[in-house]
């Protein structure tokens, strides 16, 4: 009796292992594709986002307080001291933007300020 329980055991031992090389078996047909680590990066933004966000921060960086921004009309309006500042921007045919910068006000107060905006901007923009 005690070897019959024995040999019942190995033959229950057996078909476990069978059944768990079977599984290994059936599972190892299948393909995993991970994403490689460090590949994936989030796309760059695009030209009229840096644009804006250069000329925002020129606006900034020369002391403009931005009364008005309209991002889908591309226009940043703004004022320092007595001066009326429009900032517009324009996507062109070929991707590129247009920016513009428009001072208005007693240039005898602050005669470079445009050109500050300008030089803030292009800075700003890596140029």
């Amino acid at each position: 009796m005690k070897l019959a329980l024995s040999v019942a055991r190995i033959e229950a031992m057996v078909r476990m292992a069978l059944a768990i090389a079977f599984g290994a078996l059936i599972f190892s047909g299948c393909t995993v594709y991970q994403t490689a680590p460090g590949v994936y990066s989030p796309a760059p933004p695009s030209a009229f986002d840096r644009a804006w966000e250069a000329a925002r921060g020129a606006a900034y960086d020369e002391g403009v307080t931005v009364t008005s921004e309209d991002r889908s009309q591309g226009l940043i309006m703004g004022r320092r001291g007595p001066f009326d500042v429009t900032i517009s921007l324009m996507t062109q045919a070929d991707g590129s933007v247009r920016v513009s910068i428009k001072t208005r006000g007693p240039e005898a107060q602050d005669p470079t300020l445009n050109q500050r905006l300008t030089a803030a901007y292009n800075r700003r923009m890596g140029q």
